[in-house]
């Protein structure tokens, strides 16, 4: 069978790959500022940018939503970008020349995304309100494509990026060193924010003029992500040709990329256990990003506060689910079971909407600003218990395959909440005139959310997944090498 004779051919070379040196700590943690720049790219476009372009620039929710998710929606280039390093190199690796040409691209791209919104905000001002016409299509049709080739950029870098984090790593460290990364991107969560409130630190002012506003911003945009691609080559310079293991593990590398998206969708859906599972990965990543191109608005239209205050929110929650990792890994999973910790962490979150709501109708900051740290620390019970329930869903046969499909459908999913977000306002508001129950309507659709992905985990069967998870994969790939 063709299958078990990839299968053999890996003990040589497995032994051939020892012989390198593994990484250390240190080096894990340098590998970490690559995710720490991501983190805080995340809090300038849907921290900074989306407040901006909502509230001081009047462009509706819905087209800022959406605009925003569609550097998500190009996540399935994520696929073609990880076969395209395997097979052809850039400045002579693999995987380093796509981390920085990628990394290259979108500090560029995120100094013209900026430049669009002011043209959208020039609209706005001069019809004194939105409205569609020629220059308004052409302008949204632009920011969509810019937005787009900022999606392929950061798909470019980060895939390629993880594929390197495979290539260096072996089983026994492999577990500590992806804890480690994502933990670093939460602390790059916390520190955009609070770079973002000293950078801004001249719009405390409410009143402060679009003139000030623009200089600010355009400055932030231009110095960050300079500051991120510095953070790219610092964090990957060297480490692929002293520690990849990817030439040893060619013969397996070539057997993965045989693998079509087509082929990973018929492996997903093999097994009813795994679909269960994927509607429920869906279902919790739609309700724990919902709020996304909303939360800074809402801080800024119901609580008051400035722009700097609000680019600060993302650093509460950031700082809670970094509390949170370390519990849930060391104390919650060993006591509670990987499957009641998921479920736990949802409940929690759910809870945390409905005290956002209520934070709301006090005008109470404090307790607004309290319960997104409670919300962090929820939201990160929930993602390390479903990443551990993840592994459970991952045959070894075809790991690459099964985990770049769940990271497609966190992607996609979180693309869709961030587009969501915007336009469930809007109807929030369409519905509601009081501020606190517009926004209302997109926490309380989180809340429910998380109640119904809690149901769906319940259904899921694991030991009948790792029971017949081996026949199912044999048999799609026997069906595709023969068809």
């Amino acid at each position: 069978m063709k299958t078990s004779n990839l299968v053999k051919s890996e003990p040589p070379s497995s032994a051939k790959h020892h012989r390198l040196p593994k990484i250390n700590l240190f080096t894990m943690f340098r590998l970490g500022l690559f995710q720490m720049g991501l983190g805080i790219l995340a809090v300038l476009t849907l921290g900074v940018l989306n407040r901006v372009m909502i509230d001081e620039l009047g462009i509706p929710a819905s087209i800022t939503g959406s605009l925003l998710a569609i550097s998500l929606f190009i996540a399935p280039a994520r696929v073609w970008f990880g076969q395209l390093s395997d097979t052809k190199p850039v400045l002579g690796y693999h995987r380093t020349g796509y981390v920085w040409m990628g990394s290259g691209l979108f500090m560029i791209i995120l100094s013209l995304a900026v430049q669009i919104t002011w043209q959208l905000g020039n609209l706005v001002e001069g019809a004194g309100g939105w409205t569609w016409s020629i220059p308004a299509y052409s302008w949204v049709a632009l920011g969509a494509l810019v937005f787009g080739l900022y999606g392929l950029a950061l798909s470019m870098s980060s895939t390629t990026f993880f594929t390197l984090l495979v290539d260096i790593s072996d089983e026994d460290n492999r577990g500590k060193l992806i804890g480690i990364i994502w933990s670093m991107m939460t602390v790059g969560i916390a520190i955009g924010g609070i770079s973002s409130k000293i950078l801004l630190k001249g719009l405390d002012n409410i009143d402060t003029s679009l003139e000030v506003l623009r200089s600010s911003i355009t400055g932030l945009f231009f110095f960050v992500p300079l500051m991120v691609f510095g953070l790219a080559v610092l964090a990957t310079f060297g480490i692929e040709k002293k520690y990849s293991r990817y030439s040893s593990r060619s013969i397996l590398a070539n057997r993965e990329d045989q693998i079509t998206l087509g082929q990973s969708l018929k492996l997903l859906t093999a097994s009813p256990q795994t679909g269960l599972f994927f509607t429920f990965l869906v279902i919790m990543t739609i309700s724990l990003f919902l709020q996304e191109a909303v939360l800074e608005p809402y801080g800024g239209e119901v609580f008051n506060m400035s722009i700097p205050e609000t680019s600060l929110l993302n650093s509460f929650w950031g700082i809670g689910m970094l509390m949170s990792l370390s519990a849930t890994g060391f104390f919650l999973i060993p006591n509670l079971g990987k499957r009641k910790t998921t479920q736990l962490g949802c409940l929690a979150v759910s809870i945390c909407f409905i005290l956002i709501i209520m934070s709301g109708f006090t005008e109470n900051s404090q307790l607004f600003q309290g319960t997104l740290l409670l919300f962090g620390f929820s939201a990160g019970i929930a993602t390390t218990g479903a990443l551990s329930l993840m592994l459970d869903l991952t045959a070894a046969e075809a790991a690459g395959t099964f985990v770049g499909a769940w990271g497609l459908a966190q992607a996609m999913s979180r693309g869709i909440a961030v587009a969501s977000g915007g336009v469930i306002l809007d109807v929030g508001r369409a519905i509601f005139t009081t501020p606190v129950l517009a926004y209302g309507v997109v926490f309380a659709l989180q809340s429910a959310g998380m109640i119904v992905a809690i149901w769906f985990l319940g259904k899921v069967n694991f030991q009948e997944f790792q029971d017949n998870a081996k026949d199912a994969i044999a048999a799609v790939m026997e069906g595709d090498l023969d068809g």
